[in-house]
């Protein structure tokens, strides 16, 4: 493959991610530092890509650590594993956070099916619920729209690393603040 089939391909697998619960890239740890300056990485759900812009959409609770982490420090990094191919995508990049008052959030959360919703009830993220099983928790809230909240990431850099049996291969594309490819370049593994 070429540098631009790279490119393509690997931004084609995450707007399939996103529509398909199956893939493998549907589901990316999402990488920030905390106030301590330790890194922090969780598992997040990749909800839409807008491949033109080089943005994805990511929702959360806005109670959430990663929720204040980010917002003393929008720099984070994406990653995501595929098995087959062997290939994994590093994004790095930032993220605008939207709350629950936000026009993207009101949008996101339109389209959210009731079961989806019903994650955002209940107690902040990590609170002890003491000897009850989560499904028993107190409700805090009707519907929980008021603690959803919707994270775009816009990709600065993507590093595509490929396992291969013989060859390890590896990528390096830089884009612009518009989504524009500005630079790519094969790199040692």
């Amino acid at each position: 493959m070429t540098l631009a089939e790279v490119d393509v391909s690997a931004w084609a697998e995450l707007e399939g991610a996103a529509a398909d619960p199956q893939s493998a890239f549907r589901y990316l740890n999402l990488c920030s530092v905390d106030a301590y300056g330790r890194p922090q990485a969780r598992m997040v759900v990749l909800r839409r890509v807008d491949v033109a812009r080089r943005v994805l959409e990511i929702h959360t609770d806005v109670r959430s650590p990663k929720w204040q982490e980010i917002s003393a420090d929008p720099r984070v990094t994406l990653l995501g594993f595929g098995p087959q191919p062997k290939v994994q995508l590093r994004l790095q990049g930032s993220a605008e956070l939207n709350g629950p008052a936000s026009e993207c959030a009101a949008e996101a959360w339109s389209l959210l099916p009731q079961s989806t919703r019903s994650t955002y009830m209940g107690g902040p993220p990590g609170d002890d619920i003491g000897e009850r099983p989560a499904n028993e928790a107190v409700i805090a809230d009707a519907d929980g729209r008021a603690f959803f909240g919707v994270l775009i990431f816009r990709a600065e850099t993507l590093d595509w690393f490929q396992l291969c049996h013989a060859d390890n291969r590896r990528a390096v594309f830089a884009y612009d603040h518009l989504g524009a490819l500005t630079s790519s370049r094969w790199v040692n593994p």
